[in-house]
């Protein structure tokens, strides 16, 4: 989904308390100014989300750089972290085991 169908998405993200604003663009070839709102943001590297509260001042900075960032509501937030927990706990664990292990037919 593009940052953008993200921003627009049909979540009441007027009525939430907190959002969860995570850059999924990267800053070279950005403009200044939005490179300078992505600082005020405190979003320094892609992937990376921060938790802002949902104030007319943080939603003018996010429309400004709306194509590079994508905005959740908290409980959108929760929904995506508990689905990536349940897929990485159904992965089984890694074991590797370096010593080999004595051959049964040579006996000593």
């Amino acid at each position: 989904m593009s940052a953008y169908n993200a921003f627009k998405a049909c979540a009441p993200v007027a009525w939430s308390p907190n959002l969860y604003i995570t850059l999924v663009r990267g800053i070279p070839g950005t403009r200044r100014l939005h490179r300078r709102t992505l600082e005020a943001l405190r979003l320094g590297k892609c992937n990376r989300t921060v938790m802002r509260w949902n104030t007319p001042t943080v939603r003018g900075m996010i429309q400004q750089v709306k194509r590079l960032v994508v905005v959740e509501t908290e409980e959108m937030y929760n929904a995506r972290k508990e689905k990536l927990a349940k897929q990485k706990a159904l992965r089984p664990p890694l074991v590797v085991n370096h010593h080999a292990a004595p051959a049964a037919d040579s006996v000593q």
